[in-house]
């Protein structure tokens, strides 16, 4: 590690002891009920929450593209497996989220929850891989994904014994918008991917927006909800990182592999 770097993992290190002691020291946080409650609870085609369901199927469709952009990027690189795990999980976004929707409570909140973290915690390890060093990327992964895992486990667990406790799954899902954003700053990658992944953090807050906005959104429009916007942001997010793993299509070095 060079001196001239060092300050920047230890600046990232400190931020990570930061959420992680903040954490800790906050009361447990249960799931509330009313997250239950979507705006949109109208059936067609027989299909409960209909639009909240089949708003999913771009994850199915962006997830398959992906997988499809990574099989014709060339020979495996180190960060071959974030990337397949990334898009893998984004497909089972589109069967867990739907399955939530279906009938929307926690027990089912937990197959939603559990391939979104997936997803999340291989984007995490591949922009560690494409900015930082790729070998480091592909060491971080199992541990992110199992980070991931037990945090939505344990949230699953605390709530069927009455204590549902969110926090771990908070930070989970909240300390990489920290530093993400950081990493892709501080370290500038060999090739182009910084644009890919500002886009997709821009459409995921974007789509945060319209989740919170739900009931407005959908009193304005009439049509569609806030919910069911969020998913084709989010969606059109993960569309980023299609188009950055053609991009690095046939390139050299630790930091294009993919």
């Amino acid at each position: 590690m060079r001196n001239e770097r060092r300050w920047r993992y230890w600046l990232l290190l400190a931020i990570v002891a930061a959420f992680v002691g903040g954490t800790v020291l906050h009361n447990p946080i249960p799931q509330s009920a009313s997250y239950h409650a979507f705006a949109d609870r109208r059936t067609l085609l027989g299909v409960p929450n209909f639009w909240n369901v089949i708003s999913n199927l771009p994850f199915l469709l962006v997830g398959m593209a992906g997988l499809r952009a990574l099989r014709r990027s060339g020979p495996p690189g180190p960060l071959y497996p974030a990337y397949a795990v990334f898009f893998l999980g984004v497909i089972l976004v589109a069967f867990g989220s739907g399955y939530y929707h279906l009938a929307p409570d926690n027990s089912r909140l937990a197959w939603d929850r559990l391939p979104m973290t997936l997803a999340f915690m291989a984007f995490v390890a591949i922009v560690v891989g494409e900015h930082i060093s790729a070998p480091l990327g592909r060491r971080c992964l199992p541990f992110l994904l199992l980070i991931g895992l037990l945090s939505v486990l344990y949230w699953h667990v605390s709530e069927r014994q009455g204590i549902g406790d969110l926090r771990p799954y908070l930070l989970v899902q909240f300390l990489p918008l920290a530093l993400v954003p950081l990493i892709t700053v501080m370290f500038p990658s060999a090739v182009s991917t910084v644009y890919y992944i500002w886009g997709m953090l821009g459409t995921y807050a974007a789509a945060k927006v319209l989740e919170v906005f739900d009931e407005r959104i959908f009193r304005a429009l009439g049509v569609l909800s806030g919910h069911t916007l969020k998913h084709l942001a989010a969606a059109a997010g993960v569309y980023f990182l299609v188009m950055m793993t053609a991009a690095l299509s046939g390139r050299h070095g630790s930091a294009a592999h993919i």
